[in-house]
This record gives structure tokens, sequence and C-alpha cells, in this order.
């Protein structure tokens, strides 16, 4: 495993707005899009209802799985998929709060507000990652090694 790998990992995370979040219950498999922040350890952070079925199938099967993409004119063909441990997140955590809205070019929150109004933070942490990077690699895949991260 490369460095460059983890690098172009960490820029489609930063580059990317909209994740793909499959989650499977007792209807089926399900994805929903949403809009995602990441830490350094590859950990992805969304909020949402916990009424919407993708928020449901966590609680009731935490295995999930996602993909980013980044392409477009001006951007060469990049994308991650995964597949992880998808939990909830209890609190506020105003430190989520800050950029999530600094990736969607908000104002800051104020420390006191009520930023999730009623949406609950969510986390997946990935066990898995590929990167698909059309202009260096092809269609080939390539994996992350996840024990040293």
């Amino acid at each position: 495993m490369t460095a460059d790998v983890r690098q172009l990992i960490k820029e489609v995370l930063k580059k990317g707005y909209l994740m793909s979040l499959a989650t499977l219950d007792e209807g089926g498999v399900w994805v929903a899009d949403v809009i995602y922040i990441h830490d350094n350890d590859f950990n992805i952070y969304w909020m949402s209802d916990p009424s919407v079925r993708h928020s449901q199938a966590i609680i009731k099967n935490n295995r999930v799985a996602g993909t980013i993409t980044v392409s477009g004119v001006k951007e060469d063909n990049m994308g991650i998929q995964f597949e992880g441990i998808g939990e909830k997140i209890d609190g506020d955590r105003y430190d989520l709060a800050l950029k999530h809205y600094k990736k969607r070019k908000k104002p800051a929150p104020k420390e006191n507000e009520d930023v999730l109004q009623g949406d609950s933070w969510y986390v997946l942490k990935p066990k898995k990652i590929q990167l698909i990077y059309e202009k260096l690699f092809g269609f080939e895949k390539q994996d992350l090694d996840m024990k040293y991260i």
C-alpha cells in the first residue's frame, strides 16, 4: 500500500459532497444520499433524521456500505467504495457541526445553536476502502489496508 493511495482517498473525501449510503433492513437493501464530513482516520459523519429508513436500519443492522464519487468536466474520474460499521452518535457535537456548515458553505453556527433540529449525528467507521482513480489506475481498484489506520 503506497502513501499515494491513502492521499488520493483523502482527496476524494475532501472534494466529494454526497455519500451514497447503503443499509439493509427487513424491507431489503436501501440507498440514501447524505452530505458528509470526515476525519483523518477516514471515519465519515453525517446528520440525519432518526426516523428515516436508513437511520432506523443502522440501529437494527450496523453493517453499511457506501460510495463517494468525484467527477465532472474539470475533475478526474475518481471515487471510493467502502464498507464498515454505522453508529448513531449522541450529543450536539459542535465540532462536527462546524465542519458540516463549512462544507455546505453556510455561516458557522453559534455554540449554543440547535444545529441538529431533531436530527442526530451518525458515523461510518470503514473496515475496507477501495479507490477508483481512472487517470492513474484505469478501472483497477486500489485497496487501503485499514489495519494500519
